[in-house]
């Protein structure tokens, strides 16, 4: 639909229409990546730990502190390592992203809620008890070769999905647009899939925030 728009083309629907459906087919892979991970995520010891207090009645500050400072300085280095990235940016992402820049509120409850429920809570999870029953047998607790390859699948395909969006913010996939954009972003999907497997989801979700926030910041000063 985005390439649709940029080129200016009919569209199949009515905008209305296809906000509904767009806003329909995200908001079921939510709820899959939801279930995947309440259903899954206690068998291979993953936690939501401040979700997990609040539904057990239980206080919620030793849960929140401690997450807070592991997720802040993560985020911190994430938010570096984005000012970075920009820095090097090949030229049609940068032209891409003068015509196209989405707004804080969106970055920080699409990247740092939506696409931690996706790729980490929902997908890392599920990665997880699977190859906790591959590799470990199906053993009470994963062992680190299951983890790893978790987070490492989990941010490989974090990177990948931010390809068609890519795509059609520049009109085509050159190698450079491709490596950039896997490699960016799997690097800091590994960093939130660390902060969820070793704090829990609400520190890979913090992470992300910040990241996003410290990234803005130091972009705009280093510009």
């Amino acid at each position: 639909m985005v390439s649709s728009l940029a080129a200016g083309a009919s569209l199949p629907l009515p905008m209305p229409a296809l906000v509904a459906v767009s806003a329909l087919q995200s908001a079921a892979l939510l709820a899959l990546a939801v279930w995947a991970g309440v259903a899954l995520a206690p068998r291979v010891g993953l936690h939501a730990p401040v979700a997990e207090a609040v539904a057990g009645r239980r206080p919620v500050t030793p849960a929140v502190r401690a997450l807070l400072v592991p997720g802040l300085v993560l985020g911190v280095v994430a938010g570096a390592g984005l000012a970075a990235l920009g820095a090097v940016a090949p030229a049609a992402l940068v032209e891409a992203g003068e015509r196209f820049a989405p707004s804080m509120a969106v970055r920080l409850l699409y990247g740092g809620v939506t696409e931690e429920l996706l790729l980490r809570w929902g997908l890392l999870t599920a990665l997880l008890a699977l190859l906790t029953r591959v590799l470990d047998g199906g053993a009470p607790a994963p062992g680190r070769a299951a983890v790893v390859m978790a987070v490492l699948g989990s941010a490989l395909l974090f990177g990948l999905g931010h390809l068609p969006a890519a795509r059609a913010l520049t009109g085509a996939l050159t190698p450079d647009v491709v490596l950039y954009v896997v490699a960016g972003n799997a690097a800091l999907g590994a960093l939130f899939g660390v902060a969820f497997v070793r704090w829990g989801l609400e520190a890979a979700v913090l992470a992300h925030a910040v990241a996003h926030v410290v990234g803005a910041l130091v972009g705009s000063a280093v510009g």
